[in-house]
C-alpha cells in the first residue's frame, strides 16, 4: 500500500481516481504517524512553493520526506518542492532531494503553460518503463525546475525546455499531471505502483 500526502494543496481527487483505476491500494498521509507501513508516497501538488513548504513543516511531513528511504513521487508542484529552493514569491528553501532550484518560466508568450506537450526521454528510468515514444502528458504550471543534466529524465519544449521528470535514487518528479495524462499517465502511475512494491 502506498500513501498520498495530503496538505491542502495537493489533487486529491483526481489522483484518488486513478489509482482507483489502476486497482492501486493507497491511504491518505497527513502526518508522519500516517506513514507507517506504507511502502512508497505520492506528494501532490497545486499552488505556490512557500505555501506549500509552509504546510509541510506544519505536519512534519517536511522532516519525514528527506528522511524517507522508500520511493517517493511529486507531482506539479511536489515535484518542485522535491528541489532547494524557489524564487516565487520571493527565495524559499525547498525539501533538497533533488539538487536545482525552480525559476519562473522566462521565454513563454502564454504563461502558465497549460496543456499537452510531448515528452522527451533523456535517460530511462522505472516510472518511463514501456512509455511509447513522443508520449503526451498535460502540464499546468509558471514555474520550472533546473536541475543538471543527470537528474532531468525528460524534458518538454515550451518555448525554452522544461524539466519534465526529474529524479535522484529513490525520489521522482513529474512537471506534468500523470493523473490527467491519459494512458501515458496511467503507464506512469503503475510503473511507480510497481517500483514501491519491489523495494517494499
Amino acid at each position: 500500500m502506498i500513501g498520498v500526502i495530503d496538505y491542502g494543496l495537493g489533487n486529491m481527487f483526481s489522483l484518488a481516481n486513478a489509482l482507483n483505476y489502476i486497482k492501486a491500494e493507497f491511504r491518505t498521509v497527513a502526518t508522519p504517524e500516517d506513514s507507517l507501513g506504507l511502502s512508497g508516497l505520492i506528494l501532490p501538488g497545486v499552488g505556490a512553493f512557500p505555501e506549500g513548504m509552509r504546510k509541510l513543516a506544519l505536519s512534519g511531513i517536511d522532516t519525514l520526506l528527506k528522511q524517507y528511504k522508500k520511493p517517493i513521487l511529486g507531482i506539479c508542484l511536489g515535484m518542485q518542492l522535491l528541489f532547494e529552493e524557489s524564487e516565487e514569491f520571493g527565495l524559499t528553501d525547498g525539501l533538497s532531494l533533488i539538487p536545482g532550484r525552480v525559476i519562473k518560466i522566462q521565454n513563454a508568450p502564454k504563461i502558465p503553460h497549460m496543456g499537452w506537450n510531448e515528452l522527451t526521454i533523456n535517460f530511462p528510468t522505472t516510472l518511463t518503463g514501456k512509455l511509447p515514444d513522443k508520449s503526451q502528458v498535460y502540464f499546468v504550471h509558471s514555474y520550472k525546475a533546473v536541475t543538471d543534466q543527470q537528474y532531468l529524465a525528460a524534458s518538454s519544449d515550451y518555448y525554452e525546455d522544461i524539466t519534465a521528470i526529474a529524479c535522484r535514487g529513490n525520489v521522482y518528479g513529474t512537471q506534468f499531471h500523470p493523473e490527467k495524462s491519459g494512458d501515458a499517465g496511467i503507464i506512469m502511475l503503475k510503473n511507480f505502483i510497481q517500483l514501491c512494491e519491489v523495494q517494499q
